[in-house]
């Protein structure tokens, strides 16, 4: 896996299988403790349409092929290696051998030479073409099979079972393993640019899948498109819970930026699992999703949690079969908001992203409309009608005789059906002066040690270089290695109630030796709580610059102000941070 970006939007329920087997849906939990023998989850509602059962035990036969290549080839399987070749010789194989249309793709950019391998199957409408994708090629240092063997093995199960029930197909099909994922999505970029304007836009949504069996993992699913939303449906079907993650991307981006919508899903590299998400899922706060993140002790068995690998393969399962079998579906979408809440004092006003996705069928003119809104609030929508798949941003604005109180505000999405999303506005009371105006932050401009900020080593003190601090002698420097690196830098604070502004500022520096004027590789992303306030990149590169923001909507609430910083292992950029506020009046 490499790192990029995305964002995500909502789950849907749905219906689950009567009878499943071993690893194809796990027993309701959220603990990720694997389950022994057949289960039914606990939501007691039946498919509409049963996909195939994915046996996780031939996930692992096929991971344990890809050690068996990894250990006769130095190993690794490295892309331009005899164990990257062996790897994609044993696909071309077995999916030749299902009865698919098995296309070698020579990466004439990749090392080596190496190939892509591409899988249709026959029927379908072309026009409305499904994908789904997983990179084949591991580092040099050791066998990947974690990252990414795992989205490897997972999908080729799917693709074996579903050709082996030989199902009528109503839309299209088609696989992708890429090479030179991790040398910079070099295979998938070559397939999207060999693809002319028509077939891209044919591809309605492409999935990547990376790294689904951590052993201390979650389970997240980034993006808006189809595939994501049908993810989402099954993975509620089942009482697991699932996130967006900020920790990404990967050949998902290729697709992304040649327009075709596309998500990245996963349980996670790097980062750190919150003592939320072992809350959520089980395992270890404080502690890599994957501690064996591109090292030799990626290998399997002991780099592979089965349980998340049997839940993926058949997350993936239901996504390929619902969205390409059967009857053809009708045009659907949903809708969802950045922010479920907020709070305003009299005379200001709040925002919040409204997110929609094509669920089913093509994407069609979603008009945006709300209701609820109390006597001195008015709702408004730019844009007021969407296509399905984009956003709009919802401004709430009170005035001044704006009564204090809770209140429901629906917003609605109208197109060939209606769908609803709530968002709970509270206005705050007028009575008495400003709880604790002032400036808010601790250690401001970085020059007292570390305390109260939380950063990754190095992060903050007398930086010197790029990293000079705007005013003062210390600053707070997040990335700039060159190489794969995530730095983070945070604050909990706590936001008075009853005053009539609140802004947070800081001053950033951003320096790159990134040429593109295109492309975002490293991003520094800003967060209050769990809102993201904005996400920049080597794009922005620039002198100091005073970045300013509302959080009026935090008002009588404790929350983290975060800043994540995410390099990609190309050219450096480094994020400068100073002179931090938090300002109430």
């Amino acid at each position: 896996m490499r790192f990029r970006t995305v964002t995500a939007g909502p789950a849907l329920a749905v219906f689950v299988a009567t009878a499943v087997a071993l690893g194809a849906l796990p027993a309701a939990a959220s603990t990720g403790v694997r389950s022994t023998g057949s289960s039914v989850p606990a939501t007691g509602a039946a498919l509409l349409a049963a996909p195939p059962s994915v046996d996780v035990a031939n996930v692992n036969a096929h991971l344990q092929q890809l050690q068996n290549f990894a250990t006769s080839n130095s190993g690794n399987r490295a892309t331009g290696t005899a164990g990257h070749t062996a790897t994609t010789t044993y696909l071309q194989q077995k999916l030749q051998a299902a009865g698919f249309t098995v296309t070698v793709q020579t990466c004439t950019t990749c090392s080596g030479s190496a190939k892509n391998i591409i899988a249709d199957w026959p029927g379908g409408d072309t026009g409305n073409t499904y994908m789904f994708g997983a990179h084949s090629d591991s580092v040099s240092a050791g066998p990947g099979i974690n990252d990414d063997g795992s989205g490897t093995a997972s999908l080729l199960e799917a693709a074996l079972q579903m050709a082996a029930n030989h199902p009528t197909m109503t839309n299209h099909l088609r696989f992708g393993w890429w090479a030179g994922e991790e040398q910079g999505l070099i295979g998938s970029k070559f397939y999207v640019n060999s693809l002319t304007t028509a077939q891209k836009t044919a591809i309605k949504a492409y999935g990547t899948f990376d790294m689904v069996a951590s052993t201390n993992g979650g389970y997240f699913v980034t993006g808006t498109d189809p595939i994501s939303v049908k993810l989402r449906e099954y993975f509620t079907s089942i009482s697991v819970p699932t996130e967006t993650s900020t920790e990404c991307c990967s050949d998902d981006g290729s697709f992304r930026n040649a327009g075709i919508p596309a998500s990245i899903n996963s349980t996670g590299a790097s980062y750190t699992k919150t003592s939320a998400q072992v809350t959520k899922w089980g395992g270890t706060a404080g502690q890599a999703y994957d501690s064996c993140y591109h090292k030799a002790c990626d290998s399997y068995p002991s780099n592979i949690n089965s349980t998340a690998l049997g839940r993926w393969a058949n997350a993936e399962e239901y996504a390929l079969w619902t969205l390409t079998t059967g009857a053809s579906t009708a045009n659907d979408f949903s809708v969802s908001l950045s922010s479920s809440a907020g709070a305003v004092n009299p005379g200001s006003s709040a925002t919040a992203t409204v997110t929609t996705a094509t669920t089913s069928g093509s994407a069609q003119t979603v008009a945006l409309t709300s209701s609820g809104a109390p006597t001195g609030v008015s709702v408004s929508f730019s844009p007021a009608s969407v296509t399905s798949g984009s956003s709009s941003t919802m401004t709430i604005a009170t005035t001044t005789a704006a009564a204090a109180g809770s209140y429901t505000i629906t917003v609605t999405g109208t197109g060939s059906a209606t769908h609803t999303a709530s968002y709970t506005l509270t206005v705050n009371g007028t009575g008495g002066a400003c709880a604790g105006p002032g400036q808010k932050l601790g250690n401001p401009g970085f020059e007292t040690a570390t305390t109260p900020w939380t950063a990754t080593s190095g992060v903050i003190g007398a930086n010197t270089g790029d990293g000079a601090p705007r005013t003062g002698t210390r600053d707070a420097y997040l990335d700039g290695y060159g190489s794969a690196h995530t730095d983070t830098l945070s604050q909990s604070v706590t936001v008075p109630s009853g005053c009539s502004s609140y802004t947070l500022s800081f001053y950033l520096k951003i320096v790159t030796a990134e040429t593109t004027t295109t492309t975002q590789y490293d991003k520094l992303t800003v967060k209050a709580g769990s809102t993201t306030l904005q996400v920049f990149s080597n794009l922005n590169a620039g002198a100091y610059t005073l970045r300013s923001y509302d959080l009026a909507a935090f008002a009588g609430q404790t929350v983290s102000i975060s800043f994540t910083g995410v390099e990609d292992s190309g050219l450096k950029t480094s994020f400068v941070i100073d002179d931090t506020a938090l300002t109430v009046s």
